[in-house]
């Protein structure tokens, strides 16, 4: 008869020495993202140059310094985006993320994404302000022309009277010319009156920033550059457009006047192709 644990009572220290030694042995975020880059045989410029992530926040993350992500929210952004470029699950790197920063952030937004969230119904719907702008600078254009044409009537008249030739009234009605009323800027009435025989997909870049690409039916560019928060680009083709969208999650999207209800997340970059039926429904 023996005194003392049993083997089967000394089993668990191992085990809790055993997954002490697996965490010890797993990889940061950032040493797991840099050997799949390596692996993989990108540079970090290359990595930059596909997700759009400047290399100053590649290298801090791959260093495990997340502050200059500004914040958990776009820190998980750019841990997905660099995962999926280098070929890795982004799904247990997020998951260690959690584990080592507090878990996932509450699903209450920050003040700036509130507000940002809060006032954007008020930009789906036509824009009246433009609409109304444009009214009133025809009517003062349609206005200024007649009261010109008025004039010019009075002064050939009076011409005649006091024995003046044709040809001298005519002469400093020449030189005057209807002022050019300027031309509105294009409203979403105007996109959702777009042609039916033609695809026209409109970004607007509403929470931030965002590199856009678009491409025709040809796969001929149409546009490669960055768009600052608040500004607005429109394509239109014959049948098809093809975007890269750099931040999703920054941008609202319509396609052939109907805004695209997607659940797009801040810092993932999207792929999309849109044709004259598209959307089917929404």
């Amino acid at each position: 008869m023996s005194i003392g644990n049993s083997p089967e009572d000394e089993r668990p220290f191992e085990n809790e020495h055993v997954e002490a030694d697996h965490e010890e042995t797993r990889p940061s975020i950032g040493r797991a993202l840099q050997q799949a880059r390596i692996a993989a045989g990108l540079t970090v410029d290359d990595v930059s140059s596909a997700t759009r992530v400047r290399m100053n926040i590649v290298h801090a993350i791959e260093a495990d310094d997340f502050s200059p992500c500004g914040g958990d929210v776009y820190a998980r952004g750019h841990i997905r985006t660099l995962a999926k470029a280098v070929l890795l699950d982004p799904a247990p790197l997020l998951a260690q993320y959690g584990d080592e920063h507090g878990g996932r952030p509450a699903p209450t937004p920050s003040a700036p994404l509130f507000e940002a969230e809060r006032i954007r119904p008020e930009r789906r719907g036509p824009n009246w302000t433009a609409a109304m702008v444009a009214a009133i600078v025809a009517v003062i254009g349609f206005v200024g022309f007649t009261m010109l044409q008025g004039g010019d009537d009075g002064g050939n008249e009076a011409n005649v009277a006091e024995g003046s030739t044709p040809g001298d009234s005519a002469s400093p009605t020449t030189k005057t010319k209807k002022p050019a009323a300027p031309e509105p800027e294009p409203s979403d009435s105007a996109i959702a009156a777009a042609p039916q025989d033609k695809v026209t997909v409109r970004v607007a870049a509403v929470d931030d920033r965002s590199w856009i690409a678009a491409k025709d039916h040809n796969g001929r560019m149409i546009f490669d550059g960055l768009l600052k928060q608040g500004d607005t680009k429109t394509f239109q083709d014959s049948s098809k457009v093809h975007l890269v969208l750099g931040d999703a999650g920054a941008v609202d999207l319509f396609v052939n006047g109907k805004k695209i209800e997607e659940n797009f997340q801040p810092g993932s970059v999207e792929r999309l192709t849109y044709t004259k039926g598209d959307p089917e429904a929404g």
